[in-house]
């Protein structure tokens, strides 16, 4: 055949035949006189080399890639390399899943995300054997059933993320022995079948999040035996009962985030013995549940901001032995942290304290005997001041205080010491007294902080030292008035002693006469008096 003969075949049927999708493309597949044209169309398309790309696509034959983003496709190209293996139809208008998808059977990844899919019918996928990736969010896709993904069995990512789903029956998923990431976040799913996710055992992370439950799925999560990753957050669950991830016991990460939860059972988290990552975030806890986390040995991540409590009391994660990280991020009722909340968390290394309107007290040795702590963050708080004894600043790798309320005056020379030797990257800046206010604490000298005498701590801390003088002779005069006798007869015994040793020695000195003392120092011998 003729090349220009074969590109104007092809191309008038192309045209026919897609004008003729575009009117049916309601239906739920093509006849079986399509088809067979489709195949017609398809092995001309492989005859003639050289086909140009689709309008809107970029086409790559080397790496069998094929991108069309934003061409304002309404139907799926028919006249793309059938032996792709990566196609993006993402943003574009394409109404539904239609039969020439089934002749690229060499395809691993397809994203069909921001489109206009309502239905997908049960034939779409049959010959996908090979596919791995498949991205269905951002559609309108209202309904699924145990048909729907029919021939995907390499299948390991499913995307269906907002989306109207509504309900999961039963086995809904069971013909996707492969899969290992399965996202229904974003829809409007009130009801879960126990067995709705029966045949997922190589199944690792699931979202359900942003939906409409009300109660925690426990039963649907017994047949994940696999499951590592679960997203749960944005419902409205109130309660956290007892052993409500029962099963889940290689479960990693659990993420429940503005869930709504008031309360958490005692058990709740009982059985999650390998739990590393807990997101509490935006909840309306109004205390930190330390008996509840206390089972989570192994935790090493706690985000738990946006929460009602006020104070982060003594011990307030007793039990969290191998946490590392912390993230108390915008709790606006916080305003307390207590000497000792972390003196079970030895190996934390990162505490985050960040945008708590409130918070404007850290007690002294709240954060000191943490050996490992190398990160702190304090931005965007009402702290006003820092004691020396609060942490050991010199340990730090980071640490952040801006935007806070600070105070600059003689408490934070030692900070600004530290700040000019050590810790030369980090910015504080005064918020009062007003002739400091915006100048950094690291241009500050002693002068300009008010350490002098003149300063009303300074005079609190000499009228301290001197009342303690006082308090200290008084006490050694009460002693000595209370025990005078006693003192009295040892202070007479010992000069009694040293009186008797004086005419002991005027005894011995005594026994030589000046004329032998001479000859003892000089070694004279004296004459014997029969040799006169």
């Amino acid at each position: 055949m003729d090349k220009s003969k074969g590109y104007q075949l092809y191309f008038s049927s192309y045209s026919s035949i897609n004008s003729t999708s575009k009117r049916q493309r309601n239906l739920l597949s093509m006849n079986w006189t399509s088809l067979l044209l489709l195949t017609i169309f398809l092995s001309i398309a492989n005859a003639v080399n050289g086909l140009p790309c689709p309008g809107g696509c970029t086409c790559d034959d080397d790496t069998y890639v094929v991108t069309c983003e934003r061409g304002k496709l309404d139907v799926i190209p028919i006249t793309l390399n059938p032996a792709i293996q990566r196609l993006v139809l993402k943003n574009n208008k394409i109404r539904t899943v239609d039969a020439a998808f089934q002749f690229y059977r060499d395809l691993l990844y397809v994203d069909l995300s921001y489109n206009h899919l309502g239905n997908i019918p049960k034939t779409s996928f049959t010959n996908q054997g090979k596919l791995q990736e498949l991205h269905l969010n951002k559609n309108r896709v209202s309904s699924i059933s145990n048909t729907t993904f029919q021939g995907l069995k390499s299948l390991t990512v499913l995307n269906l993320r907002e989306n109207f789903i509504d309900e999961l029956p039963r086995g809904i998923f069971s013909i996707l022995p492969k899969l290992e990431e399965l996202n229904l976040g974003q829809n409007r799913i009130s009801k879960i079948d126990a067995l709705a996710f029966e045949g997922l055992l190589a199944l690792r992370v699931l979202y359900l999040d942003d939906n409409l439950l009300t109660t925690v799925p426990t039963a649907s999560f017994s047949v994940l035996p696999s499951l590592a990753e679960l997203h749960v957050g944005l419902n409205g669950f109130t309660v956290l009962p007892d052993d409500a991830f029962k099963g889940l016991e290689k479960l990693s990460v659990l993420d429940l985030s503005s869930a709504g939860l008031s309360n958490v059972s005692i058990d709740a988290f009982r059985g999650l013995n390998g739990l590393r990552s807990l997101n509490l975030a935006d909840n309306k806890l109004n205390h930190v549940p330390t008996a509840q986390l206390s089972h989570l040995s192994r935790l090493e991540e706690l985000v738990i901001g946006q929460n009602e409590f006020t104070i982060i009391e003594k011990n307030s994660f007793k039990g969290l032995t191998n946490l590392r990280k912390l993230d108390v991020t915008s709790a606006t009722e916080l305003q307390t942290i207590e000497k000792g909340a972390f003196s079970s968390n030895l190996n934390i290394e990162t505490i985050n304290f960040v945008s708590n309107k409130k918070l404007d007290t850290i007690e002294d040795g709240a954060l000191v005997g943490l050996p490992n702590l190398k990160h702190l963050i304090l931005k965007e708080n009402s702290l006003k001041s820092l004691s020396e004894a609060m942490v050991s600043y010199s340990e730090l790798h980071s640490f952040e205080l801006t935007d806070n309320l600070i105070h600059c005056d003689c408490q934070l020379l030692f900070l600004s010491n530290l700040m000019s030797v050590k810790m030369k990257n980090i910015t504080v800046q005064c918020a009062t007294p007003l002739h400091l206010k915006d100048r950094p604490l690291r241009t500050l000298t002693a002068d300009d902080l008010g350490c002098s005498f003149t300063d009303p701590r300074q005079q609190a801390i000499l009228v301290t030292l001197c009342v303690s003088a006082i308090v200290l002779l008084g006490g050694l005069g009460l002693f000595l008035f209370r025990y005078r006798q006693r003192v009295r007869e040892a202070l007479k015994d010992y000069k009694w002693n040293k009186r008797a040793i004086s005419r002991k020695e005027h005894e011995y000195q005594k026994t030589f006469s000046d004329d032998d003392y001479i000859m003892r120092q000089h070694n004279i011998k004296p004459i014997p008096v029969t040799e006169l």
